[in-house]
């Protein structure tokens, strides 16, 4: 069960930082706009929705007006995928593996980045759990796991979470499954964000190949 943004692809300062800027400059509050850096640290902690509302405090129209801009920026561009997570997931689906994805990042948006990759066409999760406006289907609520064991008829000890940020690794907590809190993305660059999630999760991972060799040793 993988995360898709900072986890999968590289698409924090590629796409949802220059969006964020985007949305500060029409709000006429540029000088509200956050460094790529404190970008990272706001998603890790409070996190996203909580700094719309509690520290910006945006207008209903506000809102919508951030959500129109983001739109515009994450489907009218494709972020890349970081070296080997394809070659990784397509290497186990080849052996019979099952690969989920949890993101709150919207199911459209996942499922074009998946398909407009040509490093293995053809590629695809077998389930996306995105974000769909309901909190309580996706992490950190642990149902997006008890959804993948009811419908793959999968054990727990077969499940892994592979995620950058806390929600992923608080789900793979509260369902009683493994995780691996991965650190390739900028994000984790930052100390306290790596020594936070390194702290709570039951592998921590630098680089894919790593994980890989984790993943396959267990074969």
């Amino acid at each position: 069960m993988i995360d898709h943004d900072d986890t999968a692809v590289d698409s924090t300062p590629t796409i949802h930082h220059p969006a964020h800027i985007e949305q500060m400059r029409q709000l006429g509050r540029s000088h509200q706009a956050s460094s790529l850096t404190e970008w990272f640290k706001i998603n890790f902690h409070p996190g996203l929705a909580v700094y719309l509302e509690e520290n910006l405090k945006l207008s209903e129209e506000e809102n919508k007006l951030c959500y129109s801009i983001w739109r515009d920026f994450t489907t009218s561009q494709v972020p890349p995928f970081f070296p080997g997570i394809l070659k990784m997931l397509y290497r186990f689906k080849s052996l019979g593996g099952i690969v989920v994805v949890v993101s709150h990042s919207e199911p459209d948006i996942i499922k074009t980045h998946y398909k407009q990759q040509h490093e293995f066409p053809g590629l695809s999760p077998d389930r996306i759990f995105g974000w769909n406006g309901n909190p309580e289907e996706n992490k950190p609520n642990s149902w997006p796991v008890k959804e993948t064991i009811r419908q793959f008829g999968i054990k727990k000890e077969e499940i892994l979470v592979i995620d950058d940020l806390k929600p992923g690794i608080t789900m793979a907590i509260e369902a009683g499954v493994d995780s691996a809190g991965v650190g390739w993305s900028q994000s984790h660059q930052i100390p306290e964000i790596k020594a936070d999630l390194s702290g709570i999760c039951t592998y921590y991972f630098n680089a894919v190949i790593d994980l890989e060799k984790m993943i396959f040793q267990k074969q």
